[in-house]
């Protein structure tokens, strides 16, 4: 497979062995809908002489899909390989935890404590304000502390 970039544009070169491959996907009986649209795709877009050379934007009106769809399926062909084109993109999400080991064991230590004066019992928002007012966290959310203490 040769594949080459030119300006922002990744363009698609598939070699018989992989157009067969993505043709037999099509054509086979049970495939996720999301994998026989991606090998649809790329056969369209592919430029060899075998390919239909087929424009973006004729291929995101043939399926019904955006054109950034079709110009994400072909930069993961060129970059990640023809198995990562197929699949659904894994999103990509950093979240650090905003109670660690140490301040979940302050958040029980307050929450087996008595309740503040005036109140009869803890709730998830007050856990959370004393848990700031403390300076155990900067800021945290009641959802957090209610995931946190059903552990």
């Amino acid at each position: 497979m040769a594949l080459t970039q030119l300006a922002k544009k990744y363009i698609v070169q598939l070699a018989k062995d992989e157009r067969l491959y993505l043709e037999s996907l099509i054509y086979k009986g049970k495939v996720a809908a999301h994998k026989r649209l991606h090998a649809e795709i790329l056969l369209k877009a592919d430029i060899s002489e075998l390919g239909a050379k087929w424009l973006d934007n004729q291929i995101s009106e043939a399926f019904g899909i955006s054109t950034r769809t079709v110009e994400r399926v072909r930069e993961r062909l060129v970059q990640e390989g023809i198995e990562s084109a197929l699949n659904l993109a894994k999103p990509i999400r950093v979240k650090s935890r905003v109670i660690d080991g140490e301040k979940e064991a302050h958040l029980l230590a307050l929450a087996c404590g008595d309740a503040p004066e005036g109140r009869s019992r803890w709730t998830l928002r007050l856990l959370g304000q004393h848990m700031v007012e403390l300076g155990h966290v900067e800021s945290v959310s009641h959802e957090t502390i209610r995931q946190t203490l059903k552990k």
